[in-house]
């Protein structure tokens, strides 16, 4: 259970990162309040996993699975170019959130 609220909370994180951009320095009322709802999720998401998991691996876990998540979307949505140095980088830090996980 403890990772499944990891793994949905990084998920959100990249949500939150997206929103956040959308937002336009919160000027924007639909993105600010997805902004402000994921980031609430995302952050007790953290917390519920923090109590059954290591501190440095659910932070490392988090943040990978959100940083990756956040450049999928803004490649997804147009936003940014994926080229093969940042394709080859995202697929060794995705590695990396494996071998944490696995390691734990």
């Amino acid at each position: 259970m403890h990772w499944f609220a990891l793994v949905l909370s990084g998920a959100l994180e990249a949500v939150w990162a997206t929103a956040l951009a959308e937002s336009d320095r919160f000027r924007r009322r639909v993105p600010a309040v997805v902004f402000a709802l994921a980031l609430t999720v995302s952050m007790g998401g953290l917390a519920f996993a923090m109590t059954g998991l290591p501190t440095g691996t659910s932070y490392a876990v988090w943040v990978g699975i959100g940083a990756v998540g956040t450049v999928v979307l803004s490649v997804a949505r147009g936003r940014e170019r994926l080229d093969v140095t940042r394709a080859v980088l995202l697929l060794v830090l995705i590695c990396c959130v494996i071998g944490l996980k696995a390691a734990s």
